[in-house]
């Protein structure tokens, strides 16, 4: 069973939370502090975690860093903060969504099913086929190649593991620089033609009209991003 852990001083809106997750068959531990989420994690697997901002001692974007020093685990950040430096600071810092209060609790048990669907197909249990499978593309990572609807070919090095770097944090946004310092293992130059001829490449492949990018979308003058709706 999926578990869940929500770190929040909050205590009654923590009591809420457990109660909504525990009626969707999720399981859900609380903690009321930085500190000790961190403790709790490092016990247990969790397959989301719900963060607050604003706690005393230990902040929620603190944690997020040292979270993030540690696993990969899917972050949703809670605040009562509505403006967008806050939001750019907790999706540059590694958080995977951001929710402001209040909210409607609906939505949120629907981002954090969102997310566990995502972190499960991500991270395959032992014996599991490791595929990731999406709208019209299926990524076999043992194999290392592709399946489309015109059928299954492999990559090239780069194409292959630049298309899986962004299909593993889908709906993330993706600095050039971050893309090129994982994809090609080197300090980035400022020089995006190899970003650009890599991914014009497997635009070629994969999509059904390249100009209008079903998978590997760009967010101008900042990077890329694996669309989230497929």
């Amino acid at each position: 069973m999926n578990r869940i852990l929500i770190i929040d001083d909050d205590k009654e809106l923590c009591a809420l939370i457990k109660q909504s997750i525990l009626v969707e068959n999720m399981e859900a531990d609380v903690c009321y502090s930085g500190k000790e989420g961190l403790a709790k994690l490092r016990e247990n697997d969790y397959q989301s975690v719900l963060l607050d901002v604003m706690m005393p001692g230990m902040d929620g974007f603190e944690t997020l860093e040292k979270i993030r020093a540690e696993s990969k685990v899917p972050i949703l950040m809670l605040t009562s903060r509505g403006d967008s430096i806050s939001k750019i600071r907790g999706l540059r810092a590694g958080a995977d969504d951001y929710l402001a209060k209040p909210f409607l609790m609906d939505e949120l048990i629907a981002r954090v099913a969102s997310l566990v669907r995502r972190y499960t197909r991500f991270n395959p249990k032992e014996g599991e086929v490791k595929n990731l499978v999406f709208d019209g593309l299926t990524i076999d990572l043992d194999a290392r190649c592709v399946t489309t609807g015109n059928g299954t070919f492999e990559l090239p090095k780069k194409e292959f593991d630049l298309l899986l770097f962004c299909a593993e944090n889908q709906g993330k946004i993706l600095t050039k620089q971050r893309i090129y310092e994982e994809v090609w293992g080197e300090e980035y130059c400022f020089d995006d033609s190899n970003i650009m001829a890599v991914i014009s490449r497997l635009r070629k492949k994969l999509e059904d009209n390249p100009g209008n990018p079903k998978y590997i979308q760009t967010v101008k003058g900042i990077g890329y991003r694996f669309n989230k709706e497929v």
